[in-house]
C-alpha cells in the first residue's frame, strides 16, 4: 500500500505519467515565448506610463509559471527522481521570473529607459527545457544509451 494512496489517485497519474513531461516541455516553451512578450511589453508600458506603476504581471506568463510547476510536481509522484531535477529547474525558473520582475520594478524606478533582458531566467528556462526535453524524448536516444551504458 502506498502512503498517498487516498490522498492522490496515483493509478490516474500512471495512466497520464507518459506525457506529464511532454507538457511540462511544452509549457517550458511557451513559458519563454510568454517571457519574450512580457519583456516587450514591459518596455511598451515603461515608455508609455510613467514609473514602477505602469509595470504589471502579464497573467498569460503568470499562467504558464504555475503550470510548469503544478505539472513538474505531479510528475513527482509518477517518476520520483526525474520528477524531482525536474521540479528543481522549473522552481527555479519560476524564482527567477519572480526576481525578474521585481528588478523590472527597480529598473523603472531608476528611470533608465530600457529594461535589461532577463538572463537569469532565460538561463534556467534553457536547463528546464534540456531536461524536460530528455524526459520527453528519451525514447529517440535509447538504444544508443542502451549500447553505450
Amino acid at each position: 500500500m502506498q502512503p498517498l494512496q487516498f490522498l492522490v489517485p496515483i493509478d490516474a497519474l500512471e495512466a497520464v505519467g507518459g506525457i506529464l513531461p511532454i507538457a511540462v516541455f511544452v509549457l517550458v516553451i511557451l513559458n519563454m515565448i510568454t517571457r519574450i512578450l512580457q519583456h516587450n511589453r514591459h518596455n511598451r508600458q515603461l515608455r508609455d506610463g510613467d514609473g514602477e506603476e505602469a509595470i504589471t504581471r502579464w497573467l498569460p506568463h503568470t499562467l504558464t509559471n504555475l503550470g510548469m510547476v503544478l505539472l513538474s510536481f505531479v510528475y513527482m509522484i509518477v517518476a520520483p527522481h526525474g520528477g524531482m531535477v525536474l521540479s528543481v529547474l522549473v522552481v527555479t525558473v519560476f524564482i527567477a521570473d519572480f526576481f525578474g520582475f521585481e528588478s523590472r520594478k527597480v529598473e523603472a524606478r531608476s528611470k533608465s529607459k530600457d529594461l535589461t533582458q532577463p538572463i537569469p531566467a532565460v538561463g534556467a528556462s534553457v536547463f528546464a527545457l534540456l531536461y524536460a526535453g530528455y524526459q520527453s524524448f528519451f525514447y529517440v536516444i535509447e538504444p544508443l544509451w542502451n549500447v553505450i551504458i
